[in-house]
């Protein structure tokens, strides 16, 4: 069903509950990136122990955005498998450095060796520990205004490997409320979006409406989200009802003629 020409598009998902059936209806759709919604969403650990390799299965890039800044919830998200972890509520870089070092192994950061399914349940040696801090992505997510201050200086962390942009927090934590796309809004997001570009690094984007795809497009985002899980439900079954009042409406003028 992709008919999507540009081939170096990253196209995602939005995750709020472990839904298999999602998975495999955006994997037929053509989607192959997923963002698991842990902080905000429907998640225990039992369901991500199950539901980040069936993803990888299926063909998904994973990232987890996980359930704080904390280092449990970030070195949990990476032990299950994901490719990456988004880490919301970052204050500004100081922050970033250290909270972000708990997806990097030492010398790089922090995180702790769990020996588990990422080491095929073995003893790792010096080559996988320098892999996994490659392979392994960390976005911390611009979305409070200590962030966006201090975003060139976050990006520029060897820990942080790209970011991930919040709009609605951040339209709240600037002062201008919830997040109406005013130009206030365009212009924050701009500024975010060109020092990910100028540091070479990836920035993702939630674009839920059409006029969020045109600017991630246009501004060179990594990865677009185009929908999240419970607007997609909402979106099909406000569909199907608007369907069938106009059946409905066509059947009563027919019986009126």
């Amino acid at each position: 069903m992709n008919n999507i020409n540009n081939t170096n598009l990253d196209l995602a998902v939005w995750f709020s509950t472990p839904s298999l059936a999602l998975g495999e209806i955006a994997k037929n759709v053509g989607y192959r990136t997923a963002v698991l919604d842990i902080e905000h969403g429907n998640f225990d650990l039992a369901d991500l122990e199950r539901f980040v390799p069936a993803l990888k299965w299926l063909g998904f890039k994973v990232y987890a955005k996980v359930l704080g800044p904390f280092r449990e919830a970030i070195q949990q998200g990476l032990d299950f498998g994901a490719d990456g972890v988004i880490i919301p509520h970052i204050e500004g870089e100081e922050h970033a450095r250290k909270v972000c070092g708990f997806s990097k192994f030492p010398p790089l950061g922090d995180r702790s060796s769990a020996g588990g399914r990422t080491q095929n349940y073995g003893m790792a040696d010096d080559a996988w520990f320098k892999e996994q801090d490659i392979k392994t992505k960390c976005f911390p997510m611009i979305e409070d205004a200590g962030a966006f201050a201090e975003v060139e200086k976050i990006l520029a962390l060897d820990c942080v490997d790209g970011i991930f942009i919040g709009p609605t927090d951040l339209s709240l934590r600037r002062e201008r409320g919830s997040y109406k796309r005013s130009a206030g809004d365009w212009d924050d997001l701009a500024i975010i979006a060109e020092a990910a570009n100028r540091a070479g690094k990836p920035w993702i984007f939630p674009a839920w409406s059409e006029v969020e795809k045109r600017f991630a497009l246009d501004k060179g985002a990594a990865t677009i989200l185009l929908t999240m899980e419970h607007i997609a439900i909402s979106a099909g079954l406000n569909q199907a009802w608007d369907q069938m009042q106009s059946v409905v409406r066509e059947a009563e003028r027919g019986s009126q003629e």
